[in-house]
């Protein structure tokens, strides 16, 4: 017990010499080095992000998360059509308004990771089972226009815009897909059926084409307007009216105001839809309607038969009011006469009404522009498939079947719609007249009486003088 009791005190005496002796070496080197060594390691503690935190520098602007930068909502326009079908698997990325020289409309961009194909598919069934015109489309499919009432949507898809290039730079996107394809929907409204929309708050307000006023000085302005002339067109679908109102306006129709002055009740100011048509008028009406579509390309056009020729026909005369129309057509091959070396063509029968094989064999060749393929009964059996093929005409089955391979833009889907009966011998009305005049083209290639109203509409823009190049003396011998 007294050894253990002397053994306490020493111990608690030698504690307190080495604290002592701990504590007066702080300001020698060796105790740097001691509390060097004991410090924590400076990366680590710069280094926070290690732990899962990022420093208030590392982080984007914008509240951004990592390195993905902030992405911004891109909203459709308040006036974006609900008729515009959306395709399922795609993001909307951008929306410009039109140029104020433009009808009323917007530019939206789309992207999907969906191939070029199943987009375009989509389009094409959605639109045509929903009421949709199809009016034109590219032989590559990259571009499709259709029409439904006031409404026209210019489909857009770029090729090869999913195959990016292995040099270049990615964009940085929140997709995590390889490629994209992008594509583009543009509409476009009548203006006289538009409303204003006042701009999103996510839109600048620069010059929107919604609130641009309608160019008076235009020359399509000045002249008569469909409302002017026949006053039977509110009796008429929408669909039909827009195009007898198109071409109305484009000089292929016209009001007899002479007829009308000489009598109130003439069929001068009435458009008579359902009223047959003569072969005269609508050789009239197919000449005209292919130059003014036409327009802006010569070589698609119908030279006018000159007063000097030889006529083709035996009952129209020179001094035929029609002479030069049907002339032109029977000089350019374009219908059966004794020039094609038809000898059974010596009468055109001007005033007869006008069938719908006649229409076909007329038509379909503007629309081709090329030599009609071959054909037999059984080709057109097995094409159009019509109950009453054999009353057909043999002369009308080429051009049938070139109609056939239009798709949606042949003539007899878009003038008579669906059927399962031809009646070649059946009279055409001048509302089916108007409708088939309205658009000329075949396999997606071709041009319809809007779009040439369009083209012909478009202000010409003024030549802007050069700048002038201001000579700046030279500085280098100055003293």
């Amino acid at each position: 017990m007294p050894v253990q009791s002397f053994q306490r005190p020493v111990l608690l005496t030698g504690f307190a010499l080495c604290l002592l002796s701990v504590l007066t070496s702080c300001g020698t080197p060796s105790s740097k080095a001691l509390e060097n060594a004991l410090a924590p390691d400076p990366k680590l503690k710069d280094n926070i992000t290690v732990f899962g935190g990022s420093s208030p520098s590392d982080r984007p602007l914008g509240g951004a998360v990592g390195n993905r930068p902030s992405v911004t909502s891109v909203q459709l326009p308040d006036d974006f059509p609900s008729e515009i079908p959306p395709y399922p698997n795609a993001e909307l990325q951008n929306v410009e308004p039109l140029t104020a020289s433009m009808p009323q409309g917007y530019l939206t961009r789309w992207s999907s990771s969906d191939p070029i194909n199943n987009i375009r598919n989509f389009y094409q069934r959605v639109l045509s089972s929903n009421g949709w015109q199809i009016t034109s489309q590219d032989s590559a499919g990259g571009k499709l226009v259709a029409r439904q009432n006031d409404l026209e949507v210019t489909l857009t898809i770029p090729s090869g815009n999913t195959q990016p290039s292995p040099s270049a730079t990615p964009p940085v996107t929140d997709k995590s897909t390889d490629s994209t394809t992008e594509f583009d929907i543009q509409y476009i409204r009548t203006r006289a059926n538009a409303t204003s929309v006042s701009p999103s708050p996510n839109q600048p307000e620069v010059a929107q084409p919604v609130t641009t006023p309608e160019v008076t000085n235009s020359p399509t302005q000045t002249s008569s307007t469909p409302s002017e002339g026949f006053t039977d067109l509110d009796k008429l679908p929408q669909a039909l009216r827009q195009q007898v109102k198109d071409l109305t306006e484009l000089g292929v129709l016209k009001v007899d105001k002479s007829a009308a002055k000489q009598n109130s009740n003439a069929s001068g100011t009435s458009f008579e839809a359902n009223k047959p048509i003569t072969r005269r008028e609508f050789a009239r009406w197919l000449v005209a309607a292919n130059n003014q579509i036409f327009a802006n390309r010569p070589g698609q056009q119908i030279r006018l038969a000159s007063e000097t020729s030889q006529p083709a026909f035996g009952d129209v005369p020179r001094s035929d009011r029609d002479f030069s129309s049907i002339q032109a057509l029977a000089e350019a091959g374009l219908i059966p006469s004794s020039l094609s070396g038809d000898s059974t063509a010596a009468l055109f029968r001007p005033d007869a009404p006008l069938t719908r094989e006649t229409l076909v064999v007329w038509k379909v060749p503007l629309d081709t522009r090329q030599t009609l393929p071959t054909a037999s009964l059984d080709t057109l059996k097995q094409t159009w498939g019509f109950q009453d093929v054999a009353k057909i005409d043999p002369k009308t089955w080429r051009a049938l079947v070139a109609d056939f391979q239009n798709g949606e833009q042949s003539n007899i889907r878009r003038v008579f719609g669906y059927t399962t009966l031809f009646q070649p011998k059946k009279t055409v009305t001048r509302a089916e007249a108007a409708t088939a005049v309205w658009y000329f083209g075949s396999q997606g290639e071709g041009q319809s009486a809007k779009e040439a109203l369009l083209l012909k509409n478009q202000p010409t823009q003024p030549t802007q003088p050069s700048p002038k190049l201001e000579t700046i003396p030279s500085t280098e011998n100055s003293p």
